[in-house]
């Protein structure tokens, strides 16, 4: 046991400090941080900053007096604009006031009035340096003049609320019609928005951290055995030892990416500009099923060691690093089925396809992940596909570790089926 531990710590410490993983790393935090930041730097590099909606003041030109113009300055919006536009009213275009506003900036521009009309605003003209208009800022001048003009033509008819109530917007609920569930009785329900976000988080950590930790492993066997360093090592620790050692090392290296991962996934959504990104996305934490994280672990942990196994007995039968790339190549393919699978029935998650991928061992760890978060699944159903990972997982262990024993001394052309049978029957696990 004190070998386990020592080949545990001495794989952990080992891939960590190597460039490849720091680099890799490095690089999944700055596209995820680049990705959740575009947004705001996008209005970086257009010089704009958080008064862009937010307290944009605009000038009116109008003599005093003039109807439309009082109107529009006196304009208030609705209670869930968050980001209102202030007008100033102003007599002339040439007033300095409004000249030394646009010269500093504090004034984005000013609207004139075309010749007055009998009903209604005449039209109107915006006026700026750069001669556009801020798509948010032209709704929402739209919506203003809109209601100015519904005020001119129905005059003193309606109150300020009924013209108010005119332009409110009216709510639109949804519902799921009843039909049959995976019960056969119960009312499908539609998921939350961060049910989708989270199980489609997990789905791309997963896959990439068991595809990347599963190529340590058969990369880190395939070169000690091609240095001959394994028949030195052989010696010291048994070859059963060394495979569970240096899996279970590296799942920690897994564990502790997608730690780093999460951590920088949390501290991009802490800062200042991204503290709206929830909201404004309907994300609510409160409405996340905990049972997505539970069992989200349950399956990684599965899923990671039933193909870590396979690509350690790979690994091992593999003389040449040149090799090693087709050798694994089947068990990549088998990966990325496991991957597209879920992933391209994130919109549906109850089809025929993906209930039957949640029990086959080697696709289930994904596609049962997505059918608790957005499908529906029943409770026997999870234990029958977990049962059924859990003891294909030790079947492969036990398969593994007879073709590990026996590979790790074999040198030479890639063995055969047939070859590596035969010399695992002299040895008994």
């Amino acid at each position: 046991m004190n070998k386990m531990g020592t080949i545990i710590n001495f794989t952990f410490r080992n891939k960590v400090r190597t460039k490849s993983f720091m680099i890799t790393t490095l690089i999944l935090v700055l596209l995820l941080s680049i990705g959740m930041n575009i947004p705001y730097l996008i209005k970086v590099f257009k010089g704009e900053d958080d008064n862009a909606k937010s307290g944009t003041q605009i000038g009116v030109v109008a003599e005093q007096g003039y109807r439309p113009a009082e109107l529009l300055v006196a304009y208030t919006p609705p209670a869930e604009t968050a980001d209102p536009v202030t007008f100033t009213a102003f007599t002339s275009a040439d007033d300095a006031a409004l000249k030394q506003g646009l010269d500093k900036g504090d004034i984005e521009g000013y609207l004139t009035f075309a010749a007055e009309s009998s009903e209604g605003v005449p039209p109107v003209t915006y006026h700026s340096k750069d001669g556009e208009l801020d798509s948010s800022v032209q709704m929402y001048l739209q919506g203003a003049l809109q209601q100015v003009n519904t005020g001119l033509i129905v005059g003193d008819k309606l109150t300020e609320s009924q013209v108010a109530a005119i332009f409110a917007p009216v709510s639109i609920g949804t519902e799921q019609l009843a039909g049959d569930t995976a019960e056969g009785t119960d009312q499908a329900e539609s998921k939350p928005v961060i049910n989708y976000v989270v199980v489609y988080v997990l789905l791309m950590l997963f896959f990439m951290s068991v595809m990347m930790t599963g190529n340590m492993i058969a990369a880190e066997i395939t070169s000690e055995k091609s240095s001959r360093i394994m028949e030195i090592l052989i010696t010291s620790a048994s070859p059963l030892t060394q495979m569970f050692g240096k899996v279970i090392g590296i799942f920690l290296v897994g564990l502790l990416q997608i730690g780093i991962i999460a951590a920088s996934i949390a501290l991009n959504l802490m800062l200042p500009h991204n503290s709206s990104v929830m909201t404004d996305f309907d994300l609510d934490l409160g409405q996340l099923n905990a049972s997505i994280l539970i069992y989200g672990l349950i399956l990684y942990i599965l899923g990671y060691f039933l193909y870590a196994l396979m690509y350690a007995a790979v690994g091992s039968i593999v003389s040449r690093t040149e090799d090693l790339g087709q050798a694994i190549m089947p068990v990549m393919m088998i990966g990325f089925v496991s991957f597209y699978v879920p992933l391209f029935s994130i919109s549906n998650a109850d089809t025929m396809l993906v209930k039957v991928a949640s029990y086959v061992p080697f696709t289930s760890s994904l596609s049962l992940l997505l059918r608790i978060g957005l499908g529906q699944v029943a409770t026997w159903e999870i234990i029958v596909s977990l049962a059924i990972l859990l003891v294909t997982t030790f079947i492969f262990g036990w398969l593994a570790a007879k073709i590990y024993r026996t590979g790790v001394l074999m040198y030479g052309k890639r063995p055969s089926i047939k070859e590596i049978r035969k010399a695992m029957k002299a040895y008994k696990i």
